[in-house]
Parts: C-alpha cells; structure tokens; sequence
C-alpha cells in the first residue's frame, strides 16, 4: 500500500525503543516511553511549508499525528508544525 500525505503533512515511520537497557534488563512494553522519533518516507504537496525530504531522520512532538499500519510496519502522519528536530 502506498500513501501520499496531503497539504503540509509528512509521513513517518516511527523507530522502535530499545527494549533491554544497557546493563541486559529488559523493558516492558507497559514502561516504555513512547517513541519521538522516526524517518520521512513521504511528504504533502505543499512544498513552500515543508523543509524536511525523504530519508532525514526527525524528532517530534511527544502527541502528535495519527498512527496507521502500512503493511504491518508501524507509521505516523503529523504536520509540519509537530515536526521538532532534524536529526543530523
């Protein structure tokens, strides 16, 4: 399935946390912090309010966006405006 965001939105794929800490305890899923960051893999068509592209690495807002399935991968749509960071 292919998904094309509309106006100023960007989708993500969201990036999993890690479930063991360094020292080998492992982390329910219950415990852990929701994630904040994730890859562009589309953008909207509003290219004048878009400064990321495809590939970069963002951070986000902790609330932001909806979260869909695409083939079984978690994603997220959000707005520009919920977009926080460039990860570099």
């Amino acid at each position: 399935m292919k998904i094309q965001p509309l106006g100023d939105r960007v989708l993500l794929k969201t990036e999993k946390e890690e479930e063991k800490t360094k020292s080998g305890l492992y982390i329910p899923e219950t415990a852990q912090e929701k994630t904040q960051s994730g890859v562009v893999v589309a953008i909207g068509d509003d290219k004048d309010v878009i400064k990321v592209k495809t590939g970069d690495k963002v951070m986000y807002d902790k609330y932001a966006g909806t979260s869909i399935k695409i083939d079984g991968v978690e994603h997220l749509i959000v707005k520009m405006d919920d977009i926080i960071a460039i990860v570099k």
